[in-house]
This record gives structure tokens, C-alpha cells and sequence, in this order.
């Protein structure tokens, strides 16, 4: 009852005025702290003419969302001034900059010693003639644990999630990404139908559960507090009812029954439609979380899953889930196949294909995790596109702390893990994805809830000790870089830069929104600062100074 009344409260009206950064430093970096009365935001930029430009800059000394205003009829270079940072590991006796050249002089040296480092320029050149991939969505995972920690703060902080991520002020997410049943990041499994067992016409599921009914209520004021007319649902299920599968448990080497094939669709179609019927609609699913988790990962992988081959998955697709979708009320709801990991593609569908020619039909578009992106390469993701160019690419699953080498939970105010992500979010959109749904929106100081302790990181960690206060990280910013500026419609164009190396010092991606403006995401990944001479096919030249290590978005017309 509670909970239904917090939905109704009414929404603070919240004047549309930029507000900074709280920052905090912590052991690994800084982060943005908010609380119930106070938390950043950014208006969206707007330009006045066509010789405007707006650079929106976060670096690692501090910057999180500074605004810098420029014109392309200035002749000078427009620098982003970074906030200044001073490392307590050296004295510096004096900082001089002469002629485009750094010099500093270290005092706690013995034999005083001089660091000589020039100014690079990379050539970036802008063309807006070459296009490529559409934007459709930005977002992240609203899990069982993301409903659980916002359902015990306060209304006021709940409400600054929200905003945070799904206002125009904030980074502007048109999407999330839910679970069918339980997944990793629950209190506990479960499905739908449990009980009876054995009950394939699933007598028992006549009703959304009571978890999925509070996030449902949670949504309902997202969307208030956020002013959001739509929200795109991605829904996938990570496992059927244990007496639906082979080995009768939730994890583990196990596939579905054969016999249940047909079951298991109705499930997802009984899933949507009862979504349907409290105003929620799901805009697509996948055909399963992380198939192969349940194939060769149940040797690590400990949490809810069931196991598909190809071959398999092929058959199931085809001959039962794609039929009773696409002859349903629900014909418009959106199929995503995968759902896994790069180093499947494309021979995940070529497999497919082999088992069932026709099943390659049912998918509107490809979904793939990122886990793994550092060893396998992006010319696996080209290679399914050149195979299926008019299949949308999502990136639907992505977070750090995942690896037996890295920490397992969060590294607050960590800016290596926002690198890791912009560098991710970089390389797919230079590849023909359409969007990307993050994981966890939040997670608690741990890195949890859930119950197989299975800790990662998150873009927002929530202080549930005080439920006073949560702390935006790095990531949040790395992401909203993109999401904040690419609106559902941005087209991809070339860009081009003339650096040659296997690792240049700078990164880009270029979009024209469909109001027709241009939004270039610039990634400076070295130690040092950074000159970026910009030539655009249409609007002219302009160059920019961009500190070490920081990332910014340039906007103009």
C-alpha cells in the first residue's frame, strides 16, 4: 500500500537549470555525490547560428559536464580548461608553458630534472556526405536488485535516479532492460509457474508477480519524473521453470525439454501481454540470456541459466516462439537473437541458419554482451553485419568487476573504468551497433544485492548504510557522453583523423542528430594534452585543446 501512495505523490517541479558536480574524492578517484535536495545536472545544449559550438568535457583531474562556447569564426585555439589536480607523489618548482611545449621541474629530484613534451595535433576531418548505422536506444538493466535498493530510499533520492538517467538533464535514457523471471541480480531465482510442475499449458500464470509488479510502479514514476512520453522495454528470460529443463535446477548444464518447446513460448507471450495489460509494453525480447551458460559456462557461472545450442535455439525459434509471437496481439513486439557474447558471432547464426533456413527471419535485430571485447575484435560484429545488414545490433549487457582479475564490486570514482567504458562505446558505434543497455543501474557499496554474491560495478552506487546520498561514478559520465547526445535517429558519418598508429591519441565517433546537428564524442586517452584541428565538409574549421585523459562531446550546427 505504501508503495502504491509513493507512486502518486506528486512530482517536485525542478527548474531547468544547470547544476555542478558535488565532487568527492575516494581511494581509486572521484565521484559525484547527490543527496535528496541536491544532485548535477546539464540543460541540453542549444545553439543560436550555425558558427556556434558547444564542447561538453569530464576529465579525469575532475570535470564532469563543463561547458565550453566557441566559434568557428575565432581564428585562436579554444581550450578546455581542466580542473587543476595535484599529485603529492613530487614538488613541482615551477609549471611553464612556452610555445606550445610543457616544461616542468621537479624540486624532490636530486639532479634537477626536466620533462620536455610538445603538443600534438591530430587532423580530424568531419564528413557528413558518408553515412552509416541509426541510433534506436540508450539504457540499462532494471533488475530485481536495482528495484530493491530504490524501493528503500526515499522518495526525493529515488526521484534523482531517475532523473539522473532518464531526463533530458540528465544523460537522457530512452530504455531499460528487464528479466523475464529472475536473474543474476535478484534476491533469489524464480520463475513464472513454478508451480504446478509439469504444467505446460501454465495454469499458474495468470497474474504478473508481485516483484515485477513494484517495478512496474517504480517505472510508472520514472516516467513521470523524467517526462519521458516513451520508454523502450527489452525483456529476456535467463531460465525456465526447473521442471521445464533437462537437469531440474536453475543453474548448471541444462537445456529445455523438447517437450516444452511450445510452452516456453506461450510463456514469453503470456509475459507480454500481461505487461501489455498494466500499460507497460515491452518494445522487444531476446531468445535468452547467455545461452551458452548453461551449454560450457556452468563450470563458473553459478547463478540462473539454461543452455541453448545453435542448432537448437534454430529449431525452438522458428517452428514455436517466432510463429506465436508473430500471430499474436503482440506481432510488434521486437525478436533480438543471442544475447550473448562476440566471440559467438557470426557463426552463432550461421548455425542457425544451417539447422532451420527460415529461422534467421524471425530476428528484427542481433544482441551481444561486451565481456569479452578486449580479446575478441570487432570485425566479428562486421562480419554478422555485412552477413545481416538490415538486422538492428544491440549491445545489451556490460559492466566491470566481472573478471578474476579485477576487483569484484565497485572501485568508486574509478576513471580506468570509465575509459574501459568509453573505449567500448567508442568501438561499437564505430561498428554498426545501434545502441547499447547497460547493466545494473544501481548497485549498493558492495556491488549487490544478489544471492549468488556474484559483486560487480555500477555507472551509480547507492549508500544504503545512510539511504541519504548516491555517488555518480566516472562510468555514469563516460556513458551519458553518448547517451545524454545521441537521440534515438542520430546517423553515424565519417570521420576521419590522420594519426597511423595502433593506438592513437585520439578516439572519435561522429553522429548527425536528426535535428540536423552534429555531435562528435572525443576521447583523449593519453597522458598529456591534446590538440584537435577540426575540419567539417560543411560548417568549416575550428581547433580545440583537450586535456589529458578526458572525454568530450562537441555539438554545433
Amino acid at each position: 500500500v505504501l508503495t502504491y501512495l509513493l507512486l502518486y505523490l506528486p512530482v517536485a517541479a525542478v527548474t531547468a537549470l544547470s547544476r555542478d558536480c558535488q565532487l568527492r574524492d575516494t581511494k581509486h578517484g572521484s565521484v559525484c555525490v547527490c543527496n535528496s535536495s541536491y544532485c548535477d545536472y546539464l540543460e541540453q545544449p542549444l545553439l543560436n547560428d550555425s558558427t556556434q559550438f558547444v564542447v561538453i568535457s569530464s576529465s579525469k583531474n575532475g570535470l564532469r559536464f563543463k561547458r565550453t562556447d566557441g566559434n568557428f569564426m575565432q581564428s585562436s585555439v579554444l581550450e578546455v580548461q581542466d580542473r587543476q589536480s595535484i599529485d603529492v607523489n613530487f614538488v613541482a618548482d615551477a609549471i611553464i608553458v612556452e610555445d606550445n611545449r610543457a616544461w616542468l621541474q621537479f624540486a624532490n629530484i636530486p639532479q634537477q630534472f626536466a620533462l620536455n613534451a610538445s603538443i600534438k595535433t591530430v587532423q580530424l576531418r568531419v564528413n557528413r556526405e558518408q553515412r552509416y548505422q541509426q541510433i534506436t536506444n540508450f539504457g540499462g538493466a532494471f533488475t530485481g536488485s536495482v528495484s530493491h535498493i530504490l524501493q528503500q530510499l526515499p522518495t526525493e533520492l529515488q526521484d534523482h535516479i531517475y532523473r539522473s538517467y532518464f531526463h533530458a538533464e540528465g544523460i537522457a535514457y530512452n530504455s531499460i532492460r528487464m528479466s523475464i523471471g529472475g536473474s543474476d541480480f535478484d534476491l533469489q531465482p524464480w520463475a513464472y509457474n513454478e508451480q504446478p510442475r509439469n504444467d505446460a499449458a501454465l495454469s499458474n500464470f495468470t497474474a504478473l508477480d508481485p516483484r515485477d509488479l513494484q517495478k512496474i510502479e517504480q517505472l510508472q514514476r520514472l516516467k513521470r519524473v523524467a517526462q519521458l512520453n516513451e520508454l523502450s522495454i527489452m525483456a529476456a528470460a535467463w531460465s525456465a521453470p526447473t521442471w521445464m529443463k533437462s537437469n531440474e535446477r536453475w543453474t548448471g548444464f541444462g537445456q529445455l525439454k523438447p517437450q516444452y518447446y511450445q510452452a516456453w513460448a506461450q510463456y514469453h507471450l503470456r509475459f507480454l501481454e500481461l505487461m501489455q495489460s498494466k500499460n507497460m509494453p515491452v518494445w522487444a525480447i531476446s531468445t535468452g540470456n547467455e545461452p551458452l551458460n548453461g551449454v560450457i559456462g556452468f563450470f563458473f557461472v553459478h547463478f540462473m541459466s539454461m543452455g541453448w545450442t545453435p542448432w537448437q535455439q534454430a529449431i525452438w525459434l522458428s517452428d514455436h516462439l517466432g510463429p506465436t509471437i508473430r500471430n499474436s496481439s503482440q506481432r510488434h513486439v521486437l525478436i533480438f537473437g543471442n544475447d550473448d557474447q562476440r566471440y559467438t558471432y557470426p557463426s552463432w547464426f550461421r548455425k542457425m541458419r544451417a539447422s532451420r533456413t527460415n529461422a534467421l527471419d524471425y530476428l528484427d535485430g542481433l544482441a551481444v554482451h561486451w565481456y569479452w571485447d578486449e580479446i575478441f575484435g570487432p570485425q566479428l560484429i562486421d562480419e554478422a553485419h555485412a552477413e545481416m545488414p538490415n538486422k538492428l545490433m544491440l549491445n545489451t549487457e556490460s559492466c566491470i568487476g566481472d573478471k578474476p582479475w579485477q576487483t569484484h564490486g565497485p572501485e568508486l570514482g574509478s576513471w580506468g573504468r570509465g575509459e574501459s567504458y568509453m573505449r567500448a562505446y567508442l568501438q561499437d558505434l564505430q561498428h554498426n551497433i545501434n545502441g547499447w543497455l547497460d547493466w545494473n543501474l544501481v548497485l549498493d557499496e558492495q556491488g549487490g544485492p544478489n544471492y549468488v554474491h556474484n559483486y560487480v560495478d555500477a555507472p551509480v552506487i547507492v549508500n544504503t548504510t545512510s539511504r541519504a546520498e548516491f555517488y555518480k561514478q566516472p562510468i555514469y559520465y563516460a556513458i551519458g557522453h553518448f547517451s545524454k547526445f545521441l537521440p534515438a535517429q542520430s546517423v553515424r558519418i565519417e570521420t576521419r583523423t590522420n594519426e597511423t598508429a595502433s593506438f592513437p591519441q585520439l578516439n572519435v565517433v561522429g553522429f548527425q542528430r536528426p535535428d540536423n546537428s552534429i555531435a562528435l564524442i572525443l576521447f583523449n586517452g593519453d597522458n598529456l594534452p591534446l590538440d584537435v584541428a577540426l575540419d567539417d565538409s560543411k560548417r568549416g574549421k575550428l581547433t580545440l585543446r583537450l586535456s589529458a585523459r578526458s572525454w568530450h562531446t562537441v555539438i554545433y550546427k
